[in-house]
């Protein structure tokens, strides 16, 4: 993997990432305007939770015609937010970011009630290919393998902030989960916390070696093995499964077979296992309804931080979801879930994990 580095027409850093040296950065002619991020944490005393405000976030772009699409290389007759004429994997600083070491005029109040803070962090884009009317899975292997190396390269980098405690890659695929850009691309949120789903299941780790002496993610990983009613496809190195209570119509889980903290942390073997069990993964996804699967990919990670005790218990995995539960009907959150968090799902785990098993033997 080679990386080059430039900057965008606002000050903005951009990245280009290819499997052949060469490359020279591209400068960006645009007249942009820079922006000023105002991002602001507010703390929920009821659950113990941040959540982010960044009205700047309103007025992002939304949906444009595709000879308009922000994420596409750059043309004579249009200027994007890849200034080159092609490329291979990019990632540049979201024009919009929730969470910005650049963040001024926040002020941090320390109130019993109410705290706030500025947001700190990071917020990137990283596309996935120059194609814009590609997907993850259509990646051939090389290309995949080549974003891996660049999300382990983003981890390494961000985790190295001071302002980072969280770096969490991820991708929303499908206007149904409200895509404002169909370009194949995902995203990578740096926080300067650790976020509530990653808290949840490092607690549970915790809890669950100080009960057994064992690791939580290990212990599932070994269970799923042996029981195979939802394992749904593996290789040497990585095991994708259902979990046992799915909260999604379509839910896999990938586990390297081995503790692994986080992306930076891959070994050879584990970056070419992912790259092709993840397409494997997603082509079922696709292969499940005559359309393509609307999906979420959310990377858990460990806390970046190599001091922070949790990094001893961490399983790097990915959370794949869809919300769709058949070919014309789409989960939404109702009552119980939106508004206590208690899932409710229609479809059993063992079902879904045979068809995306059947599925990978028919296409």
């Amino acid at each position: 993997m080679f990386r080059t580095d430039g900057r965008l027409a606002d000050g903005r850093t951009i990245r280009w990432y290819d499997r052949e040296e060469g490359r020279e950065a591209v400068p960006d002619r645009r007249d942009l305007p820079e922006t000023t991020p105002m991002s602001q944490l507010r703390y929920d005393v009821l659950t113990d939770e941040y959540i982010v405000l960044a009205a700047h976030r309103q007025n992002r772009t939304f949906m444009p015609p595709a000879n308009e699409c922000p994420l596409c290389p750059s043309r004579p007759d249009y200027a994007s937010e890849v200034p080159s004429e092609d490329y291979e994997v990019a990632v540049f600083d979201n024009r919009f970011p929730a969470l910005s070491d650049a963040v001024t005029g926040v002020e941090e109040i320390d109130d019993p009630l109410f705290a706030s803070a500025p947001a700190y962090g990071a917020c990137e884009v990283v596309c996935f290919s120059s194609n814009h009317n590609a997907s993850f899975k259509d990646l051939s292997l090389e290309q995949a393998r080549l974003v891996v190396d660049t999300w382990a390269d983003r981890t390494r980098e961000l985790s190295a902030r001071e302002s980072v405690e969280y770096v969490y890659p991820f991708e929303n695929r499908g206007a149904e989960i409200g895509v404002t850009l169909p370009h194949p691309h995902g995203q990578i949120y740096a926080y300067d916390m650790v976020p509530p789903r990653a808290r949840k299941e490092l607690d549970a780790a915790r809890r669950h070696h100080s009960r057994t002496g064992r690791n939580l993610f290990g212990d599932i990983l070994s269970r799923e093995l042996a029981e195979g009613s939802r394992i749904v496809a593996q290789n040497a190195t990585w095991v994708a499964f259902v979990p046992f209570a799915a909260r999604w119509p379509v839910e896999v889980h990938l586990y390297p077979r081995r503790q692994t903290p986080d992306l930076a942390a891959l070994d050879e073997a584990q970056c070419d296992g992912l790259a092709e069990l993840y397409r494997d993964v997603l082509g079922r996804f696709d292969a499940m309804y005559d359309a393509p699967l609307p999906y979420i990919s959310a990377w858990q990670q460990a806390p970046a931080k190599g001091d922070h005790p949790d990094r001893r218990l961490a399983w790097l995995h990915v959370e794949l979801f869809s919300i769709r539960r058949s070919a014309d009907k789409l989960k939404y959150l109702a009552g119980t879930e939106s508004g206590q968090g208690a899932f409710s799902n229609d479809v059993a785990p063992e079902a879904v994990a045979e068809r995306l098993r059947e599925l990978g033997t028919s296409r």
